[in-house]
């Protein structure tokens, strides 16, 4: 009878774990424990294990920093700025492009308890005046000048009392928490530290004082302020402790391959993006990697030349990135034979992934898909992935991680049905800075936090992103994402890149209207995307408007900006 008992109880639990298997529901455990370290004993360790191998290989600034230079830079630094007034906790704001300062700086706030805010090089005036009042930064590191940016000139058009201040004593109106602003450069700017003079003001006992306080600071402290990337108005503050960035940039660093031998990595993204602070430069501190950064922001032809020159066997980048390396690896056709590629912070096509393969000679492709809100990774190609899995999908769930997909109603929709992903684990934000309002839309109690994106997790587990929730074109009550028709458009031979936008229209409610981006000489008419359309996607999905443009609005994290492409073409600009 007991027999016959624990049969049934058997057969019902079978029932219930295939059910559970067939719902939109994923728990990845790993064998692999968490690191209970934060980033400053991180860099310790890589200094101890790695020591004069290459942390950081900047080639704009002719400069090379090895894992135990950055060390000792990072203490220096640390004990300087501690020397200028900063407190364990204060926020630190940086405001530079690529450059060896960005990731000293990066690893001196950590060694310090200081917490670094990482700010968008292209911020205007008005942007950096919000970024520092919404975090009280005490201090702010940047270049005199970048490209078309006078950093220091915006910074005295909102602060004029710098001029007038001792370096280390603004007393400012409009930028009340700042005190301190550290100008990377030669010059002598009135109210500015200049950043090399501070590696001078420390004793050794200061710097003895950095590492002896390096077991004081919590792996669950705040570290980081990572400002979303503004796609649409003002950008948040998400808040990531040591433990979270460390943690998912190990795994991270895993998945792509960086723990299977010392890979060198051609550096695309920016650094103040989750893509290159956390996926690049902590993987690359968690497992050795040294990073190649061909230029301050993104540059084909750079790109090309580092990955030849320096042997790069691994390519970070987004998929607009990649779409003008292949454009101009076509052209050029370098003998380069890098191993692996990373595309992320936007949507990419499985024709985009193709093409990397053949014309940058790539022996893999690999996606990685987050928010700056869960500490940039969520879902991830896996090691053995075929070529669908790598180029269809955005891989398989991290490590320690959950996930689900869930309906309007919120409940758990089954596998293949597309609806609203959350994600669920360590590595998900403390929430926004200051901001319980806004912490409250997408961080529930629970701990579940809601993406904003219309995904799939299939049969096999694997997750696909089937576009933002907000982008969704709704055609006279058809629901149409935008990415089914890109996919289809960016396979055209004379076409670079495309992104999809609804448009008004007074019968159907919104229109389907394609922006490309065309080859060279080429030309191509709305007759020709209709004709290539059909067959391939549902009638209602083929755009009946189609716009030619030399480039895509874009933050400088590389991310698309779609509601400034549809304002463009609803104010007469496209």
């Amino acid at each position: 009878m007991c027999s016959s008992i624990l049969c049934k109880i058997q057969a019902q639990n079978i029932k219930f774990l295939y059910k559970l298997r067939s719902f939109s529901y994923l728990h990845n455990p790993s064998p692999d424990k968490f690191l209970p370290l934060t980033i400053g004993k991180l860099l310790e360790n890589a200094a101890n294990k790695y020591g004069d191998r290459l942390a950081v290989i900047s080639r704009h600034q002719n400069d090379k920093l090895s894992f135990q230079e950055a060390l000792n830079r990072a203490d220096k630094l640390a004990a300087g700025l501690k020397a200028i007034g900063l407190r364990m906790g204060d926020r630190v704001g940086i405001w530079a492009p690529n450059m060896t300062e960005w990731y000293v700086t990066h690893m001196a706030c950590a060694r310090g308890g200081y917490v670094l805010v990482n700010m968008n090089p292209a911020y205007q005036p008005e942007e950096i005046k919000y970024c520092i009042n919404a975090v009280g930064a005490k201090a702010i590191v940047c270049p005199h000048k970048f490209k078309t940016q006078n950093y220091y000139e915006h910074l005295t058009s909102i602060a004029p009392e710098l001029t007038d201040s001792r370096p280390g004593k603004i007393n400012s109106v409009n930028l009340p928490s700042l005190k301190s602003v550290i100008i990377v450069g030669d010059e002598d700017l009135r109210g500015a530290f200049k950043y090399q003079e501070l590696f001078d003001l420390p004793s050794a006992i200061d710097i003895k004082q950095i590492k002896a306080q390096q077991n004081s600071i919590s792996l669950d402290s705040l570290c980081h302020l990572q400002f979303t990337s503004g796609t649409t108005g003002k950008p948040k503050a998400p808040m990531q402790t040591h433990f979270q960035i460390v943690n998912n940039s190990f795994f991270a660093g895993k998945r792509n391959e960086l723990d299977r031998k010392h890979h060198i990595i051609c550096v695309q993204v920016p650094f103040f993006h989750v893509f290159g602070t956390i996926v690049t430069v902590n993987a690359g501190l968690n497992h050795g990697a040294t990073l190649v950064l061909p230029s301050p922001s993104f540059d084909a032809d750079k790109s090309l030349d580092a990955i030849r020159d320096e042997k790069c066997s691994v390519i970070h980048g987004t998929p607009t990135m990649y779409v003008d390396l292949v454009s101009r690896q076509k052209i050029r056709g370098e003998y380069i034979d890098p191993d692996i590629a990373v595309s992320g912070g936007a949507l990419c096509s499985s024709h985009l992934f193709k093409e990397m393969k053949q014309f940058l000679r790539l022996k893999k492709v690999k996606s990685i898909y987050g928010l700056t809100e869960n500490t940039a990774v969520g879902f991830q190609s896996l090691f053995d992935d075929d070529e669908y899995l790598s180029t269809s999908t955005v891989g398989y769930l991290q490590d320690h991680c959950e996930a689900k997909v869930v309906d309007t109603q919120n409940r758990i929709v089954p596998r293949g049905t597309p609806g609203e992903l959350l994600l669920r684990g360590y590595c998900i934000m403390l929430g926004y800075w200051e901001n319980e309002e806004k912490t409250k839309e997408v961080l529930g109690v629970d701990r579940w936090m809601r993406t904003g994106d219309q995904f799939v997790i299939e049969k096999n587990g694997y997750g696909r992103v089937v576009g933002r929730l907000k982008d969704m074109i709704i055609r006279g009550g058809e629901n149409i994402f935008p990415k089914d028709i890109e996919d289809v458009l960016n396979t055209h031979p004379d076409i670079l890149e495309t992104q999809v936008v609804g448009v008004p229209n007074e019968r159907l409610g919104e229109e389907v209207c394609a922006c490309v981006r065309i080859e060279p000489n080429a030309t191509i008419t709305l007759q020709d995307v209709k004709t290539f359309c059909k067959g391939k996607i549902a009638h209602f999905k083929i755009p009946s408007s189609l716009k030619t443009v030399q480039d895509f609005p874009k933050t400088t994290s590389g991310k698309i900006q779609k509601f400034k492409i549809l304002e463009d073409i609803l104010d007469g600009k496209i």
